[in-house]
């Protein structure tokens, strides 16, 4: 979990509703986090990158989850920034935590707590987590349970965890929009899929150790903010400089294509779309990032499918395809497709939106990563 986005834009759609923003002031914040693989430590990122204002965060902890917001009490551990417990961030600051010793499980759910002793500006968060987070009254950090506090859907100033090991271990960073991000997956069950290829990951140990990181931001797009800072600005933070990144996933345009239509000042063409694919590709390799480009998924009968959209579409997958850019192609476009009608989603597949997969299509697009690519 790496990627966070600027709770003070507004969504870029005509009509669109504002997002209710939460107000936090003496509450207990308390978000579960899927980690990847095990160690014997781990420290914790926290962001203000667009905040407006400082903000305080007190008593931040970290524990094994049992579901729901309930906690392991026995695995409850104490984060420290500067072997502090508090933590003051000015804005457009991001701090990680001291390094901790934690029983870090491979594939394990954690909650993270912490506790807001005053007003905090909330300018940062991830909307589309697909993750309930809890809040509760008073300071409750190290309660066993939260689940009668009020919960929420997104993530609120947590920007990511790293877990320690002497371990060598390949970082794959699966790099996207809502279709990365798992929007239409179960709820709270890690079926984005990012997760179904860790999955298959750690099943297959002549892969070697490796960890998959969502960098997946919901409506995301190459060239314009306005769901999080756009891909092209946001790649070296939210790729380049996650800790120990080796390889990156990227499967991104799909936005910039309907928006266009939406938003017809921030038209772009196809054009526009893979000289940005083709910018990141050179930026992943002159870091040593070995980086593979996804072809765009089918979303005929979604609301903003037009037959120009359509020819963009494709017009940027024959580039992903056939341009030798990258170190390789990932053809998630021909595993979920209908065969009875190329342009759209199989119904198997289908979230219900035409656009959005479901666990199902999920699981075929994480089928569909060829795992030598990644020796």
């Amino acid at each position: 979990m790496a990627a966070v986005q600027n709770f003070n834009e507004p969504i870029p759609i005509k009509g669109a509703p504002a997002i209710k923003a939460p107000v936090f002031k003496g509450h207990t914040v308390r978000q579960i986090v899927h980690i990847s693989v095990g160690g014997a430590g781990l420290r914790v990122k926290l962001s203000n990158l667009f905040g407006q204002g400082p903000i305080t965060l007190s008593e931040v902890r970290v524990a094994r989850s049992t579901g729901a917001g309930n906690t392991d009490v026995s695995t409850d551990r104490a984060v420290t920034f500067g072997n502090q417990t508090t933590v003051t961030m000015a804005a457009a600051t991001e701090t990680w935590s001291d390094p901790i010793s934690f029983d870090a499980v491979a594939n394990a759910d954690l909650a993270v707590s912490f506790y807001v002793p005053e007003d905090a500006p909330l300018g940062v968060h991830h909307l589309f987590a697909t993750q309930t987070a809890y809040v509760g009254t008073g300071n409750t950090v190290s309660a066993a349970s939260l689940s009668a506090a009020e919960t929420w859907w997104s993530h609120y100033w947590l920007a990511g965890i790293d877990v320690s090991s002497p371990e060598t271990t390949k970082v794959v960073v699966a790099f996207g929009d809502s279709i990365t991000d798992g929007f239409g997956s179960t709820l709270d069950a890690s079926h984005r899929w990012p997760n179904y290829l860790d999955g298959r990951l750690q099943l297959d140990t002549s892969i070697g150790r490796t960890s998959v990181v969502n960098a997946g931001i919901g409506g995301n797009r190459w060239l314009h903010d306005g769901f999080g800072p756009n891909g092209s600005g946001r790649f070296e933070r939210d790729v380049l400089r996650v800790s120990g990144a080796t390889h990156a996933i990227v499967l991104l345009g799909i936005n910039d294509i309907a928006l266009s239509q939406s938003i017809p000042s921030e038209a772009v063409s196809s054009e526009q779309i893979t000289a940005s694919m083709d910018a990141a590709t050179t930026k992943a390799k002159a870091a040593g990032v070995r980086v593979y480009l996804g072809t765009l998924l089918p979303f005929k009968g979604a609301g903003y499918y037009t037959e120009a959209c359509e020819a963009t579409r494709q017009s940027v997958n024959t580039w992903i395809r056939t341009s030798a850019k990258a170190d390789g192609v990932i053809d998630f476009d021909k595993v979920v497709q209908d065969p009875a009608d190329s342009l759209a989603l199989l119904p198997a597949y289908d979230s219900g939106d035409h656009l959005h997969p479901n666990d199902a299509g999920y699981q075929s697009m994480a089928n569909a990563v060829d795992l030598n690519l990644l020796r």
